[in-house]
């Protein structure tokens, strides 16, 4: 009889390009787990524990360190060594007090930027989509896998909720307390998270609306001035003036 369900396991050569594995010296590697990021733009913890922070040589190492809650991911501890870890999220490692940012890498895949702790209970979440729930309230799809349940004082009145899609919220977490708020529009700054431009970032210039949000065009002016454009579906809004969190290392 045929196995049921997709194997535990994947061959480096099958293996998304975000995790550019030595495919030749690691013929195997981890497969993620489901979770808030789809696995073609996330990296397994254990390779976030092995290849990016340095803190174990080998795969047993890494699970060991894992297992005994040595690492927390968005102020949450987490033991399965195949949690996806994605654009945005906070790594801690409590032992050693440090604290990262994954962030997109301008080589096609994510890297770790250090940042302080003050900065470690704050996320910044792009708003994917907003659905409305039972009793006339809102609820919003965040970039992360999160749903945030956002309450109107009456619900039979229009124009009381101020998120769009494409909008990003900057959360508290673990919680999901919205701190700020910044609008996708022309003046405000956004970084590119994938795609040929992945890892710059800079200031909105226009929009060129197509069909969705791949067909869609945004140019952008970064901080020396070079314009570039790319998928509207590659922006995420960080800031209006300045980044509301660290988005360069």
């Amino acid at each position: 009889m045929a196995r049921m369900g997709g194997s535990r396991h994947m061959k480096a050569l099958a293996a998304p390009s975000v995790q550019r594995i030595p495919r030749k010296e690691r013929p195997w590697t981890v497969k993620p787990s489901p979770g808030p990021h789809p696995s073609d733009r996330s990296l397994p913890l254990l390779l976030v524990v092995r290849d990016l922070l340095k803190l174990a040589e080998s795969n047993r190492e890494a699970r060991k360190i894992i297992a005994q809650g040595e690492v927390k991911v968005d102020g949450k501890y987490v033991r399965n060594y195949k949690w996806p870890v994605g654009i945005m999220d906070v790594v801690e490692v409590p032992k050693i007090g440090t604290y990262y940012r994954v962030l997109p890498d301008p080589r096609g895949t994510l890297r770790l930027v250090e940042i302080p702790k003050e900065e470690a209970s704050l996320k910044l979440v792009r708003v994917e989509g907003v659905t409305t729930v039972k009793g006339g309230h809102f609820e919003l799809h965040l970039s992360d896998g999160r749903n945030v349940l956002i309450k109107v004082d009456d619900p039979k009145k229009g124009g009381q909720l101020p998120y769009r899609p494409l909008d990003s919220l900057l959360l508290s977490i673990p919680g999901s307390q919205v701190k700020d708020h910044v609008e996708f529009k022309v003046g405000n700054l956004a970084l590119v998270v994938w795609g040929r431009n992945m890892g710059r970032y800079g200031k909105i210039v226009s929009v060129t609306r197509g069909w969705g949000w791949e067909r869609s065009i945004v140019a952008l002016e970064d901080p020396a001035g070079n314009k570039f454009e790319t998928s509207l579906s590659y922006v995420y809004v960080v800031g209006r003036d300045r980044p509301l969190i660290t988005v360069t290392g």
